[in-house]
């Protein structure tokens, strides 16, 4: 497997109006979302682990990101990300990992894709259901393409319709459980 430029996560992070108050306003916003971005990627999970992951790093990295100081401790990531719009940053994230992953040939080989939905771990709470999502995931490089909340009035083939409307199947081979073995969802992949 070829590796892909990692193009430039910053330009699609810019974009994202910055929810801090101006005070609040120590460090770019983009060198912070950035900074989560890639230790995410890393396997960060947690205020502290993002904190950990930009501090064990150099300063060039420090600056490449947008920092221009110490970058910040935790509660300023726990800040930050408790006052964003978590939709504004998955499809900032969604946008460069599609700009990152080239466009499927289509008189080569078909790109495989997956769909699957999964409840969330330790989202259950009294008089609620589960949070349960379905994404789209691009096989040969691990990268969730596309993902939407399955509604609890519903079913993942029913959200798997709405889903589907935004990735264009030619030149890829889409799989999934036997539940997306429904008339209608086939008929959406062959339509497209």
């Amino acid at each position: 497997m070829k590796s892909s430029p990692a193009g430039n996560l910053l330009a699609f992070l810019a974009p994202i109006p910055d929810p801090r108050r101006r005070q609040g306003r120590r460090h770019p916003l983009e060198a912070m979302l950035g900074s989560i971005v890639c230790a995410w990627l890393q396997g960060a999970r947690g205020y502290v682990a993002i904190s950990e992951w930009i501090h064990d790093h150099a300063v060039e990295l420090w600056h490449l990101l947008g920092f221009r100081r110490r970058p910040p401790k935790k509660r300023a990531f726990r800040n930050l990300l408790m006052a964003n719009v978590p939709e504004h940053l998955e499809q900032a994230v969604q946008n460069w990992i599609t700009s990152c992953i080239d466009a499927p040939q289509i008189d080569g080989p078909l790109a495989p894709v997956a769909i699957d939905g999964k409840t969330l771990r330790d989202t259950l709470r009294s008089h609620e259901q589960a949070i349960h999502l379905l994404s789209l995931l691009d096989q040969k490089t691990g990268c969730v393409l596309s993902q939407t909340r399955v509604d609890a009035k519903t079913n993942e083939a029913k959200a798997a319709l709405a889903l589907l409307k935004n990735l264009v199947p030619k030149g890829r081979v889409i799989t999934g459980d036997a539940i997306f073995c429904q008339r209608e969802v086939c008929q959406q992949i062959i339509d497209e």
